[in-house]
């Protein structure tokens, strides 16, 4: 831990560390990422399995201390190409000299990367990217391992620096289903990210679907095509980076900018018009004698059979008198695994991946300590669910084409699109 100021006791680091481990324990889930414990305020966030944590006595604002968090994660990232405990551990003295150039006396002075280069010095050591495991590395069957795992400031073997760009077309999904399957809510929320290895910062043209319109206009994007396809993408609302310039965006759907070294959103989005769900969830819970109850849960996945979806986990809360649960999966299922956290009286069913069209389905028996009274799905569910999907977006939202202004004929930089959906809260009742 870094003390800036001095005004938080030296084992703060060890409060949190047990705050955050104990806090299941106390029957309260995760630790929320603002408390407060002994009159000191922590702030945490949460990126690829590591804790970036700050600490004051002061009553600052919660969202600008996370947001600085944040920041600070994507310059680490920058620097080091990959956010993992080995990486930070074998850069500890790089990380230390951006958190000091970061911050000075408790203030913020930049989270540029291209600022921060006029002050850092230290290279990075690469960490070896076969030791990231597949979680760790994003779409690799579509292009080199290395380049999504580089750093920004470090050159390659010879000196010489590999040109390319990276688009990240990333979207968070909302969705709650009503206990006979209707959507009651939906909301997608995005990003287009991008990181740049471009020497000489030169001017990229980045254009979207001319359909793009921005305010509700009570229309309906629902489709059964493929995600991919052409049709109206109608967004709530939307910010731009500082560096973009929107001269051409209301003519033809086209963002200007120069891009800085280092990973930064483009453009964020929001949308709450009405589109196809990645996944249908159908789930029932039944009594079946005095001290038992059968649930059943389907999952059915409504999108192309070229998609394949991963890290799927299937979470729904039990009665609080359930002591047993028994699994059983259909024939011939692979990679699932079941469990029953008898401390939070929940049941977990994780598959390892869906591919579109696909429907699996999921049968449980559980035993009770008491006879159940009144209807047992008010004392269970709702069914939730987290998932990623490589090269899908609800949305459509898409980037046409991806123009780089040419230094000389020759010059001719890599450029990577890749769409990407996340689970924020997918909720079926019961």
């Amino acid at each position: 831990m870094v003390s800036d100021r001095g005004e938080v006791p030296k084992g703060s680091a060890e409060i949190f560390f047990r705050k955050v481990k104990f806090w299941k324990d106390d029957g309260e889930g995760d630790a929320p990422p603002v408390f407060n414990a002994d009159g000191v305020n922590y702030f945490h966030v949460k990126d690829a399995g590591l804790l970036f944590v700050a600490t004051t006595r002061v009553n600052v604002s919660p969202s600008l201390v996370l947001e600085l968090l944040r920041r600070i994660a994507r310059v680490v990232k920058d620097y080091l190409g990959v956010l993992s405990e080995d990486a930070l551990r074998k850069n500890f003295v790089l990380v230390y000299e951006l958190l000091d150039q970061i911050i000075d006396f408790g203030y913020v002075q930049t989270t540029s990367t291209e600022v921060l280069k006029s002050y850092v010095f230290n290279e990075p050591v690469v960490v070896d990217s076969s030791q990231l495991g597949p979680a760790g590395i994003f779409m690799a069957k579509r292009m080199p391992v290395t380049t999504i795992t580089k750093s920004v400031v470090a050159n390659e073997r010879g000196g010489r620096k590999r040109e390319e760009i990276f688009v990240d077309i990333i979207e968070k999904m909302s969705v709650t289903f009503s206990s006979s399957g209707y959507i009651l809510t939906s909301e997608i929320d995005g990003t287009i990210q991008l990181k740049s290895y471009l020497t000489g910062n030169p001017e990229i043209r980045l254009a979207l679907n001319e359909e793009v319109s921005i305010g509700r206009g009570g229309e309906s994007i629902y489709d059964y095509g493929s995600s991919l396809g052409s049709g109206a993408v109608i967004l709530d609302d939307c910010n731009f980076h500082e560096s973009v310039h929107l001269d051409s965006f209301d003519v033809d759907r086209t963002l200007t900018l120069v891009p800085t070294d280092g990973e930064f959103p483009v453009m964020n989005y929001r949308i709450t018009q009405e589109f196809k769900p990645p996944f249908r969830i159908n789930a029932l819970i039944e009594e079946a004698g005095p001290f038992k109850a059968e649930v059943t849960i389907k999952v059915r996945a409504d999108f192309p059979s070229s998609i394949i979806a991963d890290k799927i986990l299937v979470q729904i809360p039990l009665p609080t008198y359930t002591t047993r649960v028994s699994f059983e999966l259909e024939p011939g299922a692979v990679g699932n695994t079941t469990d029953f956290i008898e401390a939070n009286k929940r049941m977990e069913w994780g598959l390892k991946k869906i591919v579109g069209g696909s429907e699996h389905t999921l049968h449980a028996k559980l035993t009770f300590s008491q006879e159940s009274h009144g209807n047992i799905t008010k004392e269970a569910g709702p069914v939730s669910m987290t998932f990623t999907i490589p090269m899908f977006n609800a949305s459509r939202l898409q980037v046409k084409y991806l123009h780089i202004t040419k230094k000389s004929k020759s010059y001719n930089p890599y450029r990577w699109v890749r769409y990407v959906t996340h689970s924020n809260s997918y909720v079926a009742r019961l």
